[in-house]
């Protein structure tokens, strides 16, 4: 067993292993502008939650709330919540995209409206967005390894309080590496949708039918000229209007 299990079961700083979620350089926002700024501040505040919960709990000397306060569940649910919320908000603008395109355009309020990204598609999105963390949720099983592997934290000692710890370093950069393939997948969907946006806008409506109309007018016009000029028979349905048009002359 440890000789000092205050120092052992500490919650490691997770801040430096957490790199670019952290300190981000500006990031590009993408072909719909969309800001996921503050999607990956609230991400790190839960990690930093969850780590200072862990704190007070070893702290006082409750290492297995320490260790529950860091588990799979809680890591997964702040990433699977960040990606919903990138994905709505994608959804979201797509969605405004194609409304003020559709108005511009005066594409047709049905088409449009079928153009529209539901639920299904935001959680299309979702999935694209999220299969970059395929390595954070491997660093979260290897956590459940290290968590299990030697029973109760009393019975892990030293080495299994720095197996923990190191699960929990690895897992905040595996965090960080899923977020970076996010933010990449984030700007392909927003290109997508920019270029379904730009299709609405380039809509034109189609002028064949006006072309026949007219066609169909001009015929008529010139039949109906051929007729009162006397250079056709007259069909019945016009012969009142001839024996009119004649009386007049």
């Amino acid at each position: 067993m440890a000789s000092n299990p205050e120092q052992a079961w500490v919650v490691p700083e997770l801040g430096p292993s957490l790199g670019r979620l952290v300190d981000a350089p500006r990031a590009a926002h993408g072909a719909l502008h969309v800001s996921l700024d503050d999607i990956r501040l609230g991400l790190v505040t839960g990690v930093f939650e969850l780590a200072g919960a862990g704190r007070s709990f070893a702290a006082a000397g409750d290492y297995e709330s320490a260790i529950g306060s860091l588990n799979r569940f809680a890591w997964l649910g702040l990433w699977e919540k960040a990606v919903d919320m990138a994905a709505q908000r994608i959804a979201t603008e797509a969605n405004a995209g194609l409304r003020l395109a559709a108005g511009e355009s005066r594409y047709p309020r049905r088409r449009v409206e079928r153009l529209l990204l539901a639920d299904d598609d935001a959680r299309a999105i979702a999935a694209r967005l999220g299969s970059g963390g395929a390595q954070f949720v491997a660093a979260l099983d290897q956590l459940e390894v290290a968590v299990r592997s030697t029973g109760n934290a009393r019975g892990r000692g030293a080495a299994g309080a720095q197996a923990w710890r190191s699960a929990l370093s690895a897992a905040a950069r595996r965090l960080e590496s899923a977020w970076i393939a996010l933010e990449d997948a984030a700007l392909r969907e927003q290109q997508r949708w920019a270029t379904e946006i730009a299709q609405v806008r380039g809509w034109r409506r189609p002028t064949w039918p006006l072309w026949i109309c007219t066609a169909v007018v001009v015929a008529a016009a010139v039949y109906l000229g051929l007729v009162l000029g006397g250079y056709l028979p007259v069909p019945r349905p016009l012969q009142g209007l001839a024996a009119f048009w004649w009386a007049r002359l």
